[in-house]
């Protein structure tokens, strides 16, 4: 009976953590984020909030996911995961400057400041990611969401503390679907939260 009970339970496994990493992916934070901040930082006008987070959600996710979805539809990219690290320079430097051109389009329409910062936030990590996978595949959903999740302490309170547990079981799933050692989950999230929080505070 309970060798029968772990061959049933051990198949799911993967399977949790594909979800995992699919629901909470980078692009997933980079929709969310702006949204949020946007929504906060200029409650209770909830419209004129919810048109500044759409308008740079289509720079810091639609646009950056759209050349990842283009790259693996021609066949450049193995996955829209980018597992292989060698292939990782040319959409992160094209998410790079989709970001670069929504913080200026922010800026110039008169953004309100936090939203503009956390702009600022995630172009800064993803300045990061991008450099260090140059050399070394450093996990980008360990950086971004660990990097998120401090935004979202800083502007809510230490009530989302606990939400660091999402992160570890983000960086769970990476490593159980052999897409990233420890050490790679480790790092991202530090530098993640690293980059994240310096920032944020200097512009807000």
């Amino acid at each position: 009976m309970v060798s029968g009970d772990t061959e049933a339970v051990a198949p799911a496994t993967p399977s949790v953590a594909r979800t995992v990493t699919e629901v909470f992916a980078p692009a997933v934070w980079a929709a969310m984020m702006p949204l949020v901040v946007a929504v906060h930082a200029t409650a209770p006008r909830w419209a004129a909030g919810l048109g500044w987070g759409l308008l740079a959600l289509l720079f810091s996710a639609a646009v950056p996911y759209g050349i990842i979805w283009w790259g693996v539809r021609r066949g450049r990219l193995t996955d829209h995961h980018i597992g292989v690290r060698e292939q990782r320079r040319g959409p992160l430097i094209g998410g790079l400057l989709s970001v670069l051109a929504g913080l200026a389009a922010l800026v110039l329409l008169g953004a309100p400041r936090p939203l503009v910062a956390m702009v600022v936030v995630m172009f800064a990590v993803l300045l990061v990611v991008t450099a260090v996978n140059q050399i070394w595949k450093l996990s980008a959903h360990a950086a971004v969401s660990a990097g998120a999740t401090a935004v979202l302490v800083v502007l809510f309170g230490p009530a989302l503390l606990p939400a660091f547990g999402l992160v570890a079981l983000i960086g769970w799933s990476r490593v159980r679907l052999g897409d990233h050692s420890t050490g790679q989950v480790l790092a991202g999230a530090v530098a993640g939260v690293l980059v994240a929080v310096p920032t944020y505070l200097l512009l807000v």
